[in-house]
C-alpha cells in the first residue's frame, strides 16, 4: 500500500512538471507590430505624397448626374484647379471651379496628413452646402493614391473610394466610385483630368 502511495505521489509530481515546464506557443512570444509586413508598410512616411499637385492645373471634370440609379447621364465641365501647400506639404488645400452645360461647381479639399497613422485624410465641400463632408482615409503606394469612407447616400449606406492614377510631372487622375454591395462592384461617378498650368515655361 506504501508502494502505492509513493508511486501516486511520484506520478502526480511529474505531471505538475510537465504543466509548468510546457513550452508557450511561439506566436504568443511574437510582438505582431514589429513583425508584420502590413505594418511595416504603414510606416512609411507619406506626408510628401500630394506634393506632386501643388500648383494651377486645367481641369476636365466628368460627372454621372444620378449614380446608384442605373444613369448612364454624365455631364462634362472644364475649369481650374488650384493646390496650395500647408505646413511644409503636410496639408493641402484645393480649390476647384468648373462650368459646363449642366451648371457651376465651386468646390474646396482639404488633406491632412497624419504622422501616427501615416495616412491622409480628405475633407470635401462644396459651396452651396458649406460644410466639410465626411472625410476619405488612405495612402499612397506604388504611386497610386487610394481612399475610402462609409457614409449613408440617400437611404443606403455606401462605400466610397477615391483614386489617384496615371501621376506625372504634368498630367494625373482621380476619380470617385461608390459602392452598395460592400466594395464588390464599383460604379465610377466623378472623373477629374488634370493638366498642369505652366507659365514663363517653368512648372507653377
Amino acid at each position: 500500500m506504501t508502494n502505492v502511495a509513493g508511486h501516486l505521489r511520484m506520478f502526480l509530481f511529474l505531471c505538475s512538471l510537465v504543466v509548468f515546464f510546457r513550452p508557450v506557443p511561439v506566436c504568443a512570444q511574437l510582438d505582431p507590430s514589429r513583425t508584420s509586413p502590413q505594418n511595416a508598410a504603414t510606416n512609411r512616411d507619406g506626408q510628401h505624397d500630394f506634393d506632386f499637385e501643388i500648383g494651377t492645373w486645367k481641369t476636365h471634370l466628368s460627372r454621372l448626374l444620378h449614380p446608384l440609379t442605373g444613369s448612364t447621364t454624365w455631364i462634362e465641365l472644364e475649369g481650374t484647379s488650384v493646390v496650395r501647400k500647408i505646413w511644409n506639404g503636410r496639408a493641402n488645400l484645393v480649390e476647384l471651379e468648373v462650368d459646363g452645360p449642366a451648371g457651376h461647381i465651386e468646390a474646396l479639399s482639404l488633406r491632412l496628413y497624419n504622422p501616427e497613422s501615416h495616412q491622409w485624410s480628405l475633407n470635401f465641400a462644396n459651396s452651396t452646402g458649406g460644410t466639410l463632408s465626411q472625410p476619405t482615409i488612405g495612402e499612397f503606394k506604388n504611386g497610386r493614391g487610394e481612399f475610402f469612407d462609409q457614409e449613408v447616400f440617400g437611404r443606403k449606406t455606401i462605400l466610397v473610394r477615391g483614386v489617384w492614377s496615371n501621376i506625372t510631372p504634368d498630367s494625373c487622375r482621380f476619380e470617385q466610385a461608390f459602392s452598395d454591395d460592400g466594395g464588390k462592384t464599383w460604379e465610377v461617378n466623378w472623373v477629374a483630368t488634370d493638366t498642369r498650368v505652366r507659365t514663363g515655361g517653368g512648372a507653377d
